[in-house]
């Protein structure tokens, strides 16, 4: 049975049996928070972990896609799924109008000019009060629904998130395996030898910069459909951040890294908003962000491969086996 089918059996079975047995709404609400920036971090992985570009910004095309569903929902009366695949649509155009000058750029630079382009857009949203309502944001976002059918409960929106989020893996684990992923893990390893080799750098990083963007908007389109109402607050570069930790976290180019890194910075951030006000009174989340840091730096200096690669302690194949001896 091949890899892909087992992982695809994997999934399945957990969003079977998640939906059969939990009863907590507020355990189904982490779920879809996890399954939601699981599927963000999966085009960062693609972007950093493949073809070996950095962005500070992803929180920018999260948040036009969770206010492209509100704002045509709400004022234009729009269907929930023409406005979902516009909120899909319109970070992509935008990561593809800006992405050829900025991915010219190298490391330090492209970390600022992305960072720079995602509070642009937070200011944006808080200032364009026309359209994004400023500071007070959206209300009265309608369910997503599809014909009668609307997803207006925690536990059939469980479903769809992480239906969409398995369909995802499964798709970019083939797209890694394939002829595009081998010419993307060769810019990663040296853009100047793949260039020689005759791959298009360019054109393959514009592409993963406007297919990490197209997954944020759908995050953000099914975030707005889940909350039904959005503020600023939810995309400020603070996000960015965290988006980038869940991607290191996981570990770049893996594929269970994008959904490990997720659920264990989810997981954190609720630890850390119930004991950090205890420790320091009148934290903040800046506290939050600090010890974000911490952790990055502690990952990149002592597990710079992330968590996944944990996995491999319990890799007993006789190919491994070989290796080890070999080093002994």
């Amino acid at each position: 049975m091949k890899k892909t089918t087992i992982f695809g059996i994997i999934i399945l079975l957990f969003i079977l049996i998640v939906s059969l047995v939990v009863k907590s709404n507020y355990l189904f609400s982490i779920l879809i928070i996890i399954g939601l920036y699981a599927i963000i971090v999966q085009g960062l992985g693609i972007l950093m972990g493949y073809a070996g570009q950095v962005s500070f910004g992803h929180a920018a095309f999260y948040g036009l896609g969770a206010y492209t569903a509100a704002i045509l929902t709400t004022r234009y009366h729009w269907p929930t799924i023409a406005a979902l695949l516009a909120a899909i649509i319109l970070p992509g155009t935008i990561a593809a109008l800006i992405g050829r000058q900025t991915l010219k750029l190298r490391e330090l630079y492209l970390a600022l000019a992305t960072l720079g382009f995602g509070i642009l857009v937070f200011i944006a949203f808080n200032e364009g009060r026309e359209f994004t309502g400023g500071p007070s944001g959206i209300s009265s976002i309608p369910f997503l629904n599809i014909g009668s059918f609307a997803f207006d409960s925690d536990r059939k929106f469980f479903v769809l998130v992480w239906a969409v989020l398995a369909l995802l893996l499964l798709g970019i684990n083939n797209l890694v395996h394939s002829r595009t992923g081998r010419a993307l893990r060769a810019i990663r390893e040296s853009e100047y030898a793949a260039e020689n080799a005759g791959i298009d750098s360019a054109s393959l990083k514009l592409q993963a910069f406007i297919f990490s963007a197209l997954l944020a908007g759908l995050a953000g389109g099914l975030y707005a459909f889940y909350i039904t109402f959005i503020s600023p607050a939810a995309f400020s570069y603070h996000a960015s951040i965290e988006f980038v930790l869940m991607a290191v976290v996981g570990g770049l180019g893996t594929f269970w890294g994008p959904l490990l890194g997720a659920a264990v910075i989810v997981a954190l951030s609720e630890i850390l908003r119930e004991v950090v006000p205890l420790l320091i009174p009148g934290a903040g989340g800046e506290y939050q962000i600090i010890i974000y840091g911490i952790i990055l730096i502690l990952l990149m200096v002592y597990k710079p491969e992330g968590l996944s690669s944990l996995g491999a302690v319990f890799d007993r194949s006789p190919k491994r086996a070989e290796q080890n001896t070999n080093k002994q």
